[in-house]
């Protein structure tokens, strides 16, 4: 009996997980209208505790999706406006000087930036130079902020969406690969359709406000957080990946022809372990105690498009990294 008690809580915890999540979806769909597969995936990030880099072109409520998120999860949230004048310390904060009027005696004391926060938007992250990009490295790896010498811990859970407007280049800096690998998911976002934009119309020009409920304390997605870690994984699951991800590599012995053709680097180990962070969460949200190969497909696009880097046959030929992933997907059936 001792043994099976463990797995009877875990079985019940995913249970109590997926009703959560579906009143959660249900909150979120008041104010953000065909975006169900964002919003899982940037759930299934969370859970997992990774960052997700979010594309698309303006007015597809990128930010009012994050703003709600963290409302309906009773999350601190804080926008950072990446401009080109932007200072790596407007991130991470600053120190000041501050006088005693008693004593007369002066001392620095650390003023914490934005990125102190649960969840973070990083808005048009790649119009800011690298020197500033680079503030968030640290804070997104570590979960930790070193400024004058001194270390400071970020409040759990700390989760960064960044967002980029594939439209307008002039002007940006493109994300270093080492800081593009930092974000688990790289998710875009499509335009809705005719019936959604009118929905979106209509619940957006009226008079009636939006009141939303609170879903999950931090302490819970805590939990789940810790839940998503203990689901076990089948040695044929963990290898469907790996093998998915080692044939993304032009090197690789296994690497296909078309892969040697196309791209320049392949993705590198944390590409594996998101894919199994990310099959594990979208089994928990469906009410599954282990995640099978199909989960891992699911995965596939949005791990891998912004680790693998094409090169210009690829561009001349206009093969895209989603064609070269679906083309592996196709080629390493469940």
């Amino acid at each position: 009996m001792s043994r099976s008690a463990p797995i009877e809580t875990d079985i019940a915890m995913i249970d109590e997980l997926q009703a959560s999540f579906a009143t959660l979806t249900r909150e979120i769909g008041k104010v953000i209208i065909g975006q169900d597969d964002i919003i899982r995936q940037v759930f299934v990030c969370l859970l997992s505790n990774g960052h997700v880099l979010l594309i698309g072109v303006p007015g597809l409520a990128k930010t009012l999706l994050i703003r709600t998120l963290s409302q309906v999860l009773d999350l601190r949230f804080n926008r950072i406006q990446f401009t080109p004048d932007l200072m790596p310390s407007d991130i991470t904060g600053t120190e000041i000087i501050e006088e005693d009027m008693t004593t007369g005696r002066r001392a620095f004391r650390f003023v914490k930036g934005p990125v102190f926060a649960n969840v973070v938007l990083a808005d048009e992250i790649n119009r800011t130079p690298p020197k500033t990009q680079a503030a968030l490295l640290e804070a997104m790896q570590e979960h930790r902020v070193t400024a004058a010498g001194q270390t400071y811990e970020l409040d759990e859970p700390f989760f960064v969406l960044a967002t980029q407007n594939p439209i307008e280049q002039e002007g940006t800096y493109p994300l270093p690969e080492a800081q593009l690998d930092r974000f688990m998911l790289n998710l875009w976002l499509d335009y809705p359709t005719f019936e959604q934009e009118v929905s979106v119309v209509r619940n957006t020009t009226n008079a009636v406000p939006v009141t939303l409920s609170r879903v999950l304390s931090r302490e819970s997605l805590a939990a789940y957080q810790h839940l998503v870690r203990q689901i076990p994984v089948t040695d044929n699951v963990i290898e469907y990946a790996v093998r998915l991800v080692t044939n993304t590599r032009p090197a690789a012995a296994s690497a296909p022809d078309f892969v040697r053709n196309f791209l320049s680097y392949g993705a590198g180990p944390r590409a594996s372990q998101y894919l199994i962070l990310g099959a594990k969460a979208l089994a928990a949200l469906e009410g599954r105690s282990t995640p099978i190969i199909d989960d891992v497909r699911k995965m596939a696009v949005p791990v891998l498009r912004h680790r693998i880097v094409t090169n210009f046959n690829a561009e001349a030929e206009g093969v895209s990294a989603v064609d070269l992933i679906q083309k592996l997907l196709a080629l390493h059936g469940a």
